[in-house]
C-alpha cells in the first residue's frame, strides 16, 4: 500500500475523483455482513494520500464527496428492494432512490475531508480526519430527521466471539467511539513500519481489554422466557385484507406452539410473547374481537405486539402494545423516529412520496419504558429506531431490557436486514441491557447485555425462538454520559490535529 500512495498523490482531476470513488467502494466491503475490515487499511491511507495532494479545502472536499458517494451507493443498495415492493406506483424511483440518499450523505464525508486538509500532513491530518468524520456522523444522526446508517463502528459487529470482544468498548464510547478508533488505526499504514506497529499494538490493546471484560462478566439468572414469533409474511401479502384472517391465525398458531415450547424448555419461568412490527393485520388497541382471540391463544401469558393503532382523531400510529387481557391495552409505545417517505412525507421535501398509504403515521413523544405486571420494565424500539445510539432509552425511567420489533420484509434477502441486526446488537452493548429482536421475515435474535448472541431465526423462516432473558448490567459509562462522550473524544482528536506544530526555535 505504501508504494501506491505516491501514485495516488500524483493523480489529478477526474482521475483523482475516480480513485476516491474506487476507495469508497472498497471501504464499503467492511460493512456488515461482509466485515472485511482489512480493506480499510487500504482505503483510509489512500484517501489521506489524495487529500495530501490537493491544493486546499475545496478540492479535498470534492475528493471526499466522491469517496462518500461510492461508499453509500454500495452500503445502501438494499433500499431499492423497498421501492420494488411498490414498483407499480414508484417505478420511477428505482434508479433514483439509492443515488439520492448517497448524494445526501456524501457531503458529511466531504466536509471531514475538507477539514482534514487544513491540518498538516502526517498524523495530525489523520487525527483531524478521524475527529471531523465522527463529528459529521454525530451531525447526521440529527440533521433532516437523522439517518446514522453505515457507521464504521458497526463493522466490528462480526458474528461470533470476535465481534463480542471488539464491541465491548462501545459500553464506554458507543459506536461513534469505535468509528473514531477504526479510522485512527486504519490510517497507520500510511506512516510506514512505525505506524503499522502502532496500529497492531492498538488492536491488541483493544481486543485484550474486550476479552478481559467478557471474562470478568458474571451472567445473571434468567428473569423471563422470551417467545419471539417470526411469521415470515411476505410484504406483498402483509396488508392484503383478503388474507388478514389467515395471517392473524398464522400468528396465533405460532404463538401457541411457542408458549408450549417455553413451558417445556424452561418450566417455572414466566413467558412473554413478542410479535414483530405491525404483525397484526388488525389494529389491536381498537379491535376488541381481535384482542379476545389473542387472549385465548395466550392463556394468561402477556404479549408485546407490533400493531397499527388509531388515536381519538383516527390518526394512525406505528405502535407496540402490551396485551394482557381483552381490555384495551394500557401500556402503549408509539414509534417516534419515523422513516422519511416510508412512514411520513417530510415537510422539507417538495415531493409527497410515501410507501405507506393513508397519509403516513403520527410520531410518538420519544423513548418510553413499558411496565407490565410480572415482567421487568422494558424499553421499546420499533424498526430503525435501533440505529440511533444514545436515543433508545428513557434515562429517567431506565428499563431492564430492550425489545426491538421490526419488519425487514421490505428489504428481502439483502444486506439491509443484516446491517439492521448488527446495529441493534451494538445498542445492547452501549446500554448494558439485553435485547430481544422480533422481525417479520427475519432476522429475529436475542443478545445479552454484552452483545453476545443467545440465538436467532434466520431470514425467510416461520417459527418461534424461545430464549431465557438475562439480567441487565448497571448503567454503562455511555448510558450515563451519552453522546457527549464520543463527541468530546472526536473534538479532542480534531483539535489535536489542527493544533499548530511548534518548531524547535519556539520550543527553545
Amino acid at each position: 500500500m505504501i508504494r501506491c500512495l505516491p501514485w495516488l498523490a500524483g493523480l489529478r482531476g477526474w482521475r483523482a475523483n475516480a480513485a476516491a470513488a474506487a476507495l469508497g467502494l472498497l471501504s464499503a466491503l467492511a460493512l456488515p455482513p461482509l466485515h472485511l475490515l482489512p480493506v480499510l487499511l487500504v482505503a483510509v491511507p489512500g484517501l489521506l494520500a489524495l487529500i495530501d495532494a490537493t491544493p486546499g479545502f475545496r478540492t479535498a472536499a470534492i475528493r471526499g464527496f466522491w469517496f462518500g458517494l461510492a461508499h453509500h451507493l454500495v452500503g445502501l443498495y438494499w433500499v431499492t428492494d423497498a421501492v420494488l415492493i411498490e414498483a407499480a406506483r414508484y417505478w420511477w424511483l428505482v434508479p433514483l432512490a439509492v443515488p439520492a440518499l448517497a448524494v445526501i450523505l456524501a457531503p458529511f464525508i466531504a466536509a471531514a475531508c475538507g477539514i482534514a486538509r487544513l491540518a498538516e500532513p502526517g498524523w495530525r491530518r489523520a487525527s483531524t480526519l478521524a475527529g471531523a468524520w465522527v463529528l459529521a456522523d454525530l451531525a447526521r444522526q440529527f440533521i433532516a430527521t437523522g439517518f446514522p446508517w453505515n457507521l464504521w463502528g458497526t463493522d466490528w459487529a462480526i458474528p461470533g466471539a470476535l465481534g463480542d470482544v471488539f464491541l465491548q468498548p462501545a459500553a464506554w464510547v458507543s459506536v461513534h467511539g469505535l468509528t473514531l478508533a477504526t479510522l485512527l488505526i486504519a490510517a497507520t499504514p500510511a506512516f510506514g513500519r512505525r505506524g503499522a506497529v502502532i496500529g497492531v499494538l492498538g488492536l491488541l490493546l483493544w481486543g485484550g481489554w474486550g476479552a478481559w471484560r467478557l471474562t470478568s462478566a458474571s451472567p445473571r439468572p434468567p428473569q423471563v422466557v422470551a417467545v419471539i414469533v417470526q411469521g415470515d409474511v411476505p410484504q406483498s401479502r402483509k396488508w392484503d385484507m383478503h388474507l388478514a384472517v389467515a395471517t392473524f391465525d398464522h400468528y396465533l398458531v405460532l404463538t401457541r406452539a411457542g408458549i408450549l415450547n417455553a413451558h417445556q424448555t424452561l418450566p417455572g419461568d414466566r413467558p412473554v410473547v413478542i410479535w414483530p412490527e405491525s404483525a397484526s393485520p388488525f389494529a389491536l388497541p381498537n379491535d376488541a374481537g381481535a384482542r379476545t382471540e389473542v387472549v385465548r391463544a395466550l392463556g394468561g401469558v402477556p404479549l408485546l405486539a407490533g400493531t397499527v393503532r388509531f388515536d381519538a382523531f383516527e390518526r394512525p400510529a406505528n405502535s407496540l402494545v402490551a396485551v394482557v387481557s381483552a381490555d384495551p391495552p394500557q401500556q402503549i409505545y408509539d414509534k417516534w423516529h419515523l422513516v422519511p417517505f416510508g412512514e411520513y412525507s417530510p415537510s422539507w421535501v417538495p415531493l409527497a412520496v410515501q410507501l405507506v398509504r393513508g397519509g403516513g403515521f403520527v410520531p410518538g413523544p420519544g423513548p418510553k419504558t413499558l411496565r407490565i405486571v410480572g415482567l421487568p420494565p422494558v424499553g421499546a424500539l420499533i424498526c430503525y429506531e435501533a440505529i440511533f445510539p444514545g436515543q433508545v432509552v428513557n434515562e429517567s425511567d431506565r428499563p431492564s431490557w430492550l425489545v426491538n420489533v421490526t419488519n425487514d420484509a421490505w428489504f428481502g434477502d439483502s444486506s439491509g436486514p443484516r446491517q439492521h441486526l448488527a446495529a441493534a446488537r451494538v445498542r445492547a452493548v452501549e446500554e448494558g441491557l439485553p435485547l430481544m429482536r422480533a422481525a417479520n421475515t427475519g432476522i429475529s435474535a436475542g443478545f445479552d447485555a454484552y452483545g453476545r448472541e443467545l440465538g436467532r431465526l434466520g431470514l425467510g423462516k416461520a417459527g418461534t425462538l424461545v430464549l431465557a432473558l438475562p439480567g441487565p448490567l448497571p448503567p454503562t459509562p455511555f448510558a450515563r454520559g451519552g453522546l457527549l462522550i464520543p463527541g468530546a473524544l472526536a473534538t479532542i482528536a480534531l483539535l489535536a490535529g489542527l493544533a499548530p506544530r511548534r518548531n524547535r526555535e519556539t520550543q527553545r
